[in-house]
């Protein structure tokens, strides 16, 4: 299913992450998955949250440079070897770039996110 992604800009600093979890904390937001990277200047912090809508305004209004993104959400009820190489060669088959990705298991299954360069073909390969 497509979803929607909060990409969230950080100076390279100590505290710039504890201010952004402080502040959806303090809004009652959860954020429901995250992945961050950087780079020498910044850091770019990807999440999903429970009120992504509220999560957009409340760390604008705290100054802090947000933008979103559609991603393809996968619930792998069959977390095994080799079922993530399944659906990466089918989306690769297609020719389909993937732009950044990040997955994580649970007691259910495996959740995987996929950022594309064309986000429903990806969709609509996976969701057969």
């Amino acid at each position: 299913m497509i979803i929607e992604q909060l990409s969230i800009f950080l100076n390279n600093s100590i505290g710039r992450l504890s201010e952004v979890t402080g502040v959806l904390g303090t809004e009652g937001i959860n954020m429901k998955a995250f992945t961050l990277s950087e780079s020498s200047d910044f850091g770019l912090l990807r999440i999903i949250t429970d009120d992504n809508e509220k999560a957009v305004t409340v760390l604008k209004r705290h100054g802090f440079a947000i933008s979103s993104s559609k991603v393809v959400f996968i619930d792998l009820q069959d977390d095994t070897p080799g079922s993530l190489s399944i659906i990466m060669k089918r989306i690769s088959d297609l020719g389909i770039s993937v732009e950044s990705m990040y997955a994580f298991s649970t007691a259910d299954g495996a959740k995987v996110v996929i950022q594309a360069d064309d986000i429903e073909r990806c969709n609509k390969i996976l969701m057969k």
